[in-house]
C-alpha cells in the first residue's frame, strides 16, 4: 500500500491546481486518497484473517477441519481498487480536457472583444485580463503580460477605475463611471459588476469617437442656430413695423401676418436648439442650492401670467409645501415654464372654452432610498390626455404626439427633452401620467435639501 503514496501525492499536486484548488488542497486530496487505499487494504486483511475462524465455526465438534478447508481464496486485494482508480483517472482527464477547451474558447472570445476586460478576486487581485486590457496597462505587452495575482491598484493607477471596482466589491452592485485619465486623449466608460463567487469584473468601453461626433454635432447645431438668430430678428422687426402701418390692404396684412408667424416659429426653434446644445454640453454646469418648493411654484406661475392672459387660459397654484429642495433656480423655472406652456396649449378639453392648468407640490419618499426625502412637483391639465403608447417617447427630441396640432401651435418638439435633461442633471426624475379624455400630469421629483 505504501507504493500508492507517491501516486496519491502526485495526483493531489497535479490535479489540485488545474481544478483551481491550489497545491495545498491538492495535497489534502492526495492524503484523502491514500487514507482510502489504506482503509480498503485493512478491510481486505481483516476479511482474510476471519476466514479460518468461520471455517472452524462451520466444522463443529464432529470433525476436524482439513487444510483444504483452511485454504484461503486466491484473489488480488487491489484489483477492484486499481480498476476504480483507473476509471476515476480517465474521467478526471476528460473533465480537465473539457475544462481546458472551455477556458481556451472563453479566452479567445474575450480577446476578440473591442472592450478591455479585467477580473479581480474579493481581495482586489487580478485573476485574468484580455489582450485589449493588456495593451491599455502601461508597461505590459505580449512578452511581459500583467502578472496574475498582483493587486489591481498596483497595475492600474486611474482613480475612477479603482473606485468603480471597489464599489462593486464592497456594495455588490453594478457601478458605472467615466474616466479621461486612463490614457491621454481617450475617454472610457467603466462598468464594474460583482461576480457570484466573489470578486468583480470590469469592462472599459472606449467612447472617444462617440464623444467627438456628439461634440461636433452640438457645435454645428449651436453655430447654425446662432447665425440664424440675427436674420430672423431682422425679419420679425421689419414685419412688425409694416403691420403697424395703417395704409395696408387686407391681402398685404394677411401675407405679413403669415410671415411674422413663421418667423416667430423659426426664431423659437433656433432658441430651443441653442438651449438643447447648451444643456447637453459637458461644459455647462448647474448650481443647485436649497430653495423652497412653494417659492418655485409661485415664481413660475407669475412668470407665465402673460401667456395665460394672451391664450385666455386659467393657471392656478394648488397645494404646495414649504420644504426645501436642491435645485438650480433658473433651470427649474424653465422646466416648470415649459410644462405650464404645454398644458396651456394642449390641455384644453373638447367642449371647454379655455385651458386650465394646476401646479402643485407635495413631499414624497426619497429617490433611490434617500432618507432625506424628496418633493414632487405636479403640472396638471384637464385636456384630451395622451395615449399610453406615446408616454414612453414624449421626452425624446422632436417627438410629437399630434404633429398637426404641434405645427398649428408652433411647437418644436424639444421642450420636454430640454426639461428632462435639466431635471436629471440635478439628480431628479421626470415622468408623465395620463388618461384619455381625463387630462395629463407631468411629475418632477427633486431631492430635499439636507
Amino acid at each position: 500500500m505504501l507504493a500508492f503514496l507517491p501516486l496519491a501525492v502526485a495526483i493531489g499536486v497535479i490535479v489540485g491546481p488545474r481544478l483551481g484548488a491550489g497545491a495545498v488542497i491538492g495535497l489534502l486530496a492526495g492524503a484523502t486518497l491514500l487514507a482510502a487505499i489504506v482503509s480498503f487494504g485493512l478491510t481486505r486483511f481483516v476479511r482474510r484473517a476471519l476466514v479460518p475462524l468461520q471455517v472452524l465455526a462451520q466444522a463443529g465438534p464432529e470433525r476436524e477441519p482439513t487444510l483444504e478447508d483452511l485454504e484461503l481464496p486466491r484473489y488480488s486485494d487491489f484489483d477492484d481498487l486499481a480498476g476504480a482508480i483507473a476509471g476515476a483517472s480517465s474521467k478526471a482527464q476528460q473533465i480537465l480536457k473539457d475544462a481546458s477547451e472551455s477556458r481556451r474558447e472563453l479566452e479567445a472570445l474575450l480577446d476578440s472583444m473591442q472592450d478591455a476586460v479585467v477580473a479581480v478576486d474579493a481581495a482586489g487581485r487580478i485573476q485574468w485580463t484580455n489582450q485589449k486590457m493588456q495593451r491599455l496597462i502601461p508597461g505590459s505587452s505580449v512578452q511581459s503580460p500583467v502578472r496574475v495575482g498582483r493587486a489591481l491598484v498596483q497595475t492600474v493607477r486611474d482613480p475612477e477605475v479603482l473606485e468603480c471596482v471597489k464599489a462593486a466589491l464592497a456594495e455588490r452592485t453594478v457601478c458605472e463611471r467615466r474616466t479621461t485619465t486612463l490614457l491621454p486623449g481617450r475617454i472610457f466608460e467603466v462598468n464594474a459588476s460583482p461576480m457570484p463567487g466573489g470578486g468583480a469584473v470590469a469592462v472599459l468601453h472606449d467612447i472617444t469617437r462617440i464623444e467627438q461626433v456628439e461634440r461636433t454635432q452640438r457645435d454645428f447645431v449651436a453655430n447654425v442656430s446662432h447665425e440664424l438668430r440675427t436674420p430672423l430678428t431682422s425679419i420679425t422687426g421689419y414685419v412688425e413695423t409694416l403691420l403697424d402701418h395703417e395704409a395696408l390692404s387686407p391681402v398685404a396684412e394677411e401675407f405679413l401676418g403669415t410671415i411674422l408667424k413663421n418667423a416667430t416659429r423659426m426664431n423659437r426653434l433656433t432658441e430651443d436648439l441653442l438651449t438643447m446644445a447648451r444643456v447637453e454640453s459637458p461644459e455647462t454646469e448647474l448650481h443647485p442650492k436649497p430653495v423652497r418648493a412653494d417659492v418655485l411654484i409661485r415664481d413660475a406661475v407669475e412668470a407665465m401670467r402673460g401667456l395665460v392672459r394672451d391664450e385666455g387660459a386659467e393657471l392656478e397654484a394648488g397645494a404646495t409645501t414649504a420644504a426645501e429642495v436642491m435645485a438650480d433656480t433658473d433651470s427649474m423655472m424653465q422646466v416648470l415654464g415649459n410644462l405650464i406652456e404645454n398644458g396651456i396649449k394642449y390641455g384644453k378639453a373638447r367642449n371647454a372654452a379655455k385651458s386650465r392648468v394646476v401646479v402643485s407640490a407635495r413631499e414624497v419618499s426619497g429617490l433611490n432610498g434617500d432618507e432625506a426625502g424628496a418633493v414632487e412637483f405636479s403640472v396638471r391639465d384637464f385636456g384630451q390626455g395622451i395615449a399610453s403608447e406615446h408616454l414612453g417617447r414624449i421626452f425624446e427630441r422632436f417627438y410629437r404626439v399630434d404633429k398637426a396640432r404641434s405645427r398649428e401651435s408652433g411647437g418644436t418638439g424639444l421642450g420636454l427633452a430640454i426639461a428632462r435633461h435639466m431635471v436629471e442633471s440635478q439628480g431628479g426624475t421626470i415622468r408623465a401620467e395620463s388618461e384619455l379624455n381625463m387630462g395629463s400630469s407631468f411629475l418632477v421629483t427633486l431631492p430635499k435639501a439636507r
